[in-house]
């Protein structure tokens, strides 16, 4: 086996920690001696051991002399766990293949610079655009204080998101519901509008089998989400928070006897303001969001540049309706020359459905 297979089977161990290392980065490891993985590790849990050491504890036999592929480049500062370059030099490995390098300003490139003062062989760049885009949370977040804000919606092919009475389930099958609550439970938070929770009454849960319910986020601008409804009903057993412009001092006790966290935010245009309330999640550490808007929050998001993927659920059925409800309303763009612009495209086939996921190309369009 070469570098890449190694560094794929390191990618593999990393992805298990999906949805359970937040604000940290998933990161996978191997250890091989004499052309045999003699350890393999990866990062479990935020707060809990790294990829480097777990790989090193599994080992079967002494690591000294062998060789670690890691799809990160190895943190050299102390955190909630002490620097793992500590750990590779104690071992005597005596090379390092690494995936990507760090974007961590108390990390990026130092890792590396201390490997190599004390001998140890450095490989750098193998499977890297893969390693990196394991982690595109993780390095839109650490570079920007940011969330990594995902717009998700489901269609059907001539672009509503319900019947033209309201009715939206189910828009998809159930194979691409179960592929949305596995995203669900990948990222951080989900975020939703009050026209959103007065339609469908959602719950914005994971609803898979050992997974984890995002933090919720209800943007409501005046406090109109209703009290009973099921998020505000659940909000003592998943974390809920209600962003609003609201200074109603009685609406907000009401919400909080209820179990939620109110978020004051300023008001823009007469709606929240999306870019003070991503500054404000950011210092929650909340790096990553699903959002799961309607076409009025999902314009709002877009054009204010706070949109890093899209994910199109499309399903191969015809509504119709002329005030059926499409993904993206708002007030639409003038020209097709200022269109929001997508790339680098993946399709994927979810029973009958089609997945078409797309990154948003930034600073194309922008009039928050």
């Amino acid at each position: 086996m070469n570098d890449s297979a190694y560094m794929a089977i390191a990618l593999q161990l990393a992805e298990k920690g999906c949805g359970f290392t937040s604000p940290n980065p998933m990161v996978g490891a191997i250890i091989v001696k004499n052309g045999k993985i003699i350890g393999r590790g990866y990062h479990e849990k935020y707060g809990e051991a790294h990829a480097e050491r777990n790989a090193l504890t599994d080992c079967t036999e002494n690591p000294k002399g062998a060789t670690m592929y890691v799809t990160l480049e190895p943190c050299c500062h102390d955190g909630k766990q002490p620097p793992c370059v500590n750990a590779i030099i104690e071992a005597g490995i005596r090379r390092v293949v690494i995936g990507s390098g760090d974007p961590n300003p108390l990390v990026s490139g130092k890792g590396i610079e201390i490997l190599r003062r004390q001998g140890v062989i450095v490989t750098e760049h193998i499977l890297q655009e893969e390693c990196t885009r394991l982690n595109e949370v993780f390095f839109h977040y650490i570079q920007t204080k940011r969330p990594f804000v995902v717009m998700k919606y489901a269609m059907t092919m001539d672009g509503k998101i319900a019947t033209q009475t309201g009715i939206s389930k189910w828009v998809t099958g159930e194979t691409a519901r179960r592929h949305v609550a596995m995203q669900r439970h990948r990222y951080t938070a989900i975020m939703a509008g009050t026209g959103t929770v007065l339609a469908d009454d959602p719950l914005l849960t994971c609803r898979i089998d050992g997974g984890k319910n995002p933090i919720r986020i209800i943007c409501d601008t005046t406090f109109c989400t209703p009290l009973t409804a099921r998020v505000v009903s659940t909000a003592e057993q998943i974390p809920t928070i209600i962003a609003t412009c609201s200074q109603d001092k009685k609406r907000r006790s009401l919400y909080e006897k209820k179990g939620c966290h109110i978020l004051p935010v300023g008001e823009k245009n007469g709606h929240i303001d999306l870019e003070q309330l991503m500054d404000v999640l950011g210092q929650k550490q909340i790096d990553s969001i699903l959002l799961e808007g309607g076409g009025t929050l999902n314009w709002s998001a877009l054009s204010c540049g706070i949109v890093q993927k899209v994910q199109a659920y499309i399903a191969p059925k015809l509504f119709g309706g002329q005030t059926a409800k499409t993904p993206v309303e708002g007030l639409g763009v003038d020209s097709p020359t200022t269109a929001f612009r997508l790339k680098n495209s993946l399709f994927l086939r979810l029973g009958e459905d089609f997945l078409i996921e797309s990154e948003v190309e930034q600073n194309v369009h922008r009039n928050c």
